[in-house]
């Protein structure tokens, strides 16, 4: 009987060293969860019979550290959730480790190659799918035509009367300052929007403009300021709208109300000073850009999917999802990183990060594993020395075994 005793702990301790080696193995790797061996003891009837490992318990609701990989695809969890993927037979499984690509179809998939699931998006829709796989569009993206710009100055007050009092963009002494704006159309085409501005007096400064050198944009605009102020009064001067006619056909400003008619642009001159000193320009922004092609995509703080083109402009083509569980410890692991949902551990509850218990992302970092290498270590030597208890216990039954052996 001791044999078979001694035995069995011999045996429950190589299960336990089977543990804790695959611990320390996977100390490094991403997303891994530590497990621990749990004993019992066995029983024949009221009679001991030795002990075994009874089960594993992994440390799933147990976060580990996070390190900055500065690549725009990865990600880690701050919180509960898990990210979720299919793999090729359509199984759901769920994982801490945010590696993404792209894969040769145009889908986002994780570092074993499965479907990352989120909910996508159409741009310049924000409303999102459904949760189901993410596409990326990897084409161009349509040119938007200037509709507004946005020009925040101080025009000097110190300023007088130009020396030329006829404005002849040509001649210098006909204006006090000009600023340009690039500007786009409907088709792409760039634009080149030229302010002159020309003191007229106390208070006052003419604007006067031209397209691409094209003097003909009505109305010139008069801009009024507040002597004792310097800002501008009426503050509905700071709304301007510039007749926009293109010769190529492409249409530059807001849609017409009726077809036709030439196109409106906006002139944002909220914030205009007149203050005595060097004249300063704050904000000078056109809205609107020119097509722009594909060349990556990372992921936003909120678990966004932003696709990036060359134009300098960036959409919002989905957003990865997270899934939480009643009971995450329950889940069934597939691999080291990798589980799936169980009658024990509820259904998974899908949702956008940041929300509920799922937890916000990082972008950029990976979650690294949660192996704590010194209580591995000091669970090895335990182990060790409870290897060699049960040892002296089968070579001292050996001994006592000879000995009687020995008297008959």
């Amino acid at each position: 009987m001791s044999f078979d005793i001694a035995l069995s702990g011999i045996q429950a301790i190589n299960n336990q060293l089977d543990t804790i080696s695959h611990n320390i193995a996977n100390a490094g790797t991403y997303g891994f969860k530590s497990s621990r061996a749990n004993f019992s003891s066995l029983y024949a009837g009221s009679t001991p019979t030795g002990t075994e490992v009874s089960s594993l318990t992994q440390s799933i609701g147990q976060n580990g550290g996070t390190v900055a990989t500065g690549r725009g695809l990865d990600a880690s969890i701050n919180g509960r959730g898990f990210f979720i993927s299919k793999d090729a037979q359509g199984q759901s499984t769920y994982s801490r480790v945010g590696i993404f690509a792209k894969d040769i179809d145009g889908f986002l998939v994780n570092s074993n190659g499965q479907r990352v699931q989120g909910y996508s998006q159409k741009p310049p829709s924000i409303d999102m799918s459904p949760l189901g796989d993410l596409p990326i569009p990897s084409g161009q993206i349509a040119p938007v035509a200037s509709g507004k710009l946005t020009f925040q100055s101080n025009l000097s007050k110190d300023w007088v009367a130009p020396a030329n009092a006829t404005f002849d963009p040509a001649e210098f002494t006909s204006y006090n300052m000009l600023k340009s704006s690039v500007m786009y159309d409907s088709v792409g085409n760039q634009h080149i929007l030229t302010q002159y501005f020309v003191y007229t007096g106390a208070g006052t400064i003419d604007v006067n403009y031209s397209l691409d050198g094209d003097l003909t944009l009505v109305p010139k605009a008069t801009l009024t300021f507040n002597a004792a102020s310097g800002q501008l009064d009426p503050p509905t001067q700071a709304l301007q709208p510039l007749i926009i006619t293109l010769p190529n056909g492409a249409n530059l400003g807001a849609t017409p109300k009726v077809a036709g008619d030439p196109y409106v642009l906006t002139l944002d001159y909220t914030g205009m000073t007149n203050y005595a000193g060097e004249p300063t320009t704050a904000i000078n922004n056109a809205d609107g850009y020119a097509a722009g092609t594909y060349v990556g995509v990372e992921l936003g703080e909120k678990g966004n999917l932003v696709a990036k083109y060359t134009n300098g402009q960036k959409q919002s083509v989905g957003v990865v999802a997270v899934a939480t569980f009643a009971d995450e410890g329950a889940l069934t692991n597939i691999s080291d990183t990798s589980w799936i949902a169980n009658a024990a551990s509820g259904r998974a509850l899908d949702d956008i990060p940041g929300k509920g218990m799922g937890g916000a992302l990082n972008t950029a970092r990976l979650e690294q594993s949660n192996v704590d290498i010194t209580s591995e270590l000091v669970g090895l030597m335990t182990s060790q020395r409870n290897y060699q208890a049960n040892s002296k216990v089968i070579q001292t039954e050996s001994t006592m075994l000879q000995s009687l052996m020995q008297a008959l």
